[in-house]
């Protein structure tokens, strides 16, 4: 209940606003100290950030990571072009600076770019042939599958309807990168779901596994790991290596 409680209150309240404003004596004095020195600050032009001062840069491991670990993986990989279905668009929008990619989401991107074509598409019905992508990735995407959150139908298949897409459209020899939640199965309504790394294996079969690596319930990451390293998590993120063989 006491989880239920923090998740209702976060969905309208941002914790790291609500927890800056024990930052407002901090921020008046330094105004006040900017203003002495003799900067023109006007009271109109006021922005408060007051969520920022904290001893250590912020980050979200899932996030951070699987950036850090798609970026290398396709610096070593060198695809001629790459395709992507829905991932952070921050992290895709810089690797496209140096491996050309095609971004694919049920809510248009738009932006243009030089090394970037957007398109709309449905993970669960790409309108792509059979074997086209040589080069695939699906980030922190398939748990929000059929869930609502972004617009999408209700389908408690969902995640299953998209990795079947994937392993059809992921050519012979392609790799797909796919990360998503996992550890204790369930499903966090509306946020996601959160999956058994064995049943991420079940979704994407005939497809080999080729590496695994993984953040863990602390936020550390491990690399090149095995999937029963990670079966007691909680809420983990796995980043799975698939190719078509």
């Amino acid at each position: 209940m006491n989880q239920l409680c923090r998740h209702l209150i976060e969905s309208v309240v941002e914790p790291k606003r609500l927890l800056g404003l024990t930052n407002i004596p901090s921020f008046i004095r330094d105004f006040l100290q900017l203003r002495r020195l003799g900067e023109t600050v006007r009271i109109r032009d006021i922005w408060p950030q007051l969520g920022d001062r904290v001893s250590n840069t912020p980050f979200d491991p899932h996030y951070l990571f699987q950036g850090a670990w798609l970026s290398r993986m396709l610096a070593e990989a060198k695809p001629a072009k790459h395709s992507d279905i829905g991932s952070d668009s921050r992290l895709i929008t810089a690797i496209s600076a140096f491996v050309p990619i095609e971004f694919s989401d049920i809510r248009p991107l738009a932006v243009k770019l030089s090394g970037l074509e957007t398109r709309t598409a449905n993970a669960c019905n790409l309108n792509w042939e059979s074997g086209s992508r040589s080069s695939l990735s699906c980030l922190h995407v398939i748990e929000h599958i059929g869930l609502g959150r972004y617009r999408d139908p209700i389908d408690r298949n969902g995640p299953h309807k998209a990795c079947s897409e994937f392993v059809r459209v992921l050519a012979q020899n392609g790799s797909l990168y796919l990360t998503t939640p996992i550890g204790r199965p369930r499903i966090q309504f509306n946020a996601h779901r959160v999956f058994d790394p064995r049943q991420v294996l079940e979704l994407l079969k005939p497809l080999t596994l080729k590496s695994f690596s993984y953040v863990d319930d602390s936020g550390d990451f491990h690399t090149n790991c095995e999937i029963r390293d990670s079966v007691s998590l909680v809420y983990g993120c796995g980043m799975f290596h698939f190719s078509k063989i």
